[in-house]
């Protein structure tokens, strides 16, 4: 099972400044993104949450996605999902990062709680 973090913005240079841009224009939000970074570096509370956890979950923009992810996620995005046996589901949606407010230590707790309820970990752990 692999857990996957998307956010909402695509990546690279182009990306990166396209969506910060239109953060500070306010037409750009990811709710993923204000959990995991503050600007443009990783907060220390999401690498330690990283550290502290052991949690391997791959973030990655849209424009990093396999096709098949980007038909599954299309609409969902800021989301988490998990891939089990070549199939996705939705582990965290859009709206349960809203209830994040950006904070790391809320996530942790969603993260946490959606991890214990997926059938296919109980399965593994």
């Amino acid at each position: 099972m692999e857990l996957f973090g998307i956010y909402h913005a695509n990546g690279g240079i182009i990306g990166e400044l396209a969506y910060a841009f239109g953060k500070v224009t306010g037409r750009a939000k990811c709710e993923l993104c204000d959990i995991t970074h503050s600007i443009a570096w990783k907060k220390r509370e999401w690498k330690n949450l990283v550290s502290k956890t052991g949690i391997d979950m791959k973030l990655i923009h849209l424009n990093e996605q396999s096709v098949k992810m980007r038909t599954f996620t299309s609409g969902k995005t800021p989301c988490v999902v998990y891939e089990f046996e070549g199939n996705f589901q939705e582990l965290i949606s859009k709206a349960d990062l809203q209830k994040c407010h950006g904070k790391v230590s809320i996530f942790e707790n969603i993260l946490i709680d959606s991890i214990k309820s997926i059938p296919e970990f109980k399965k593994e752990g």
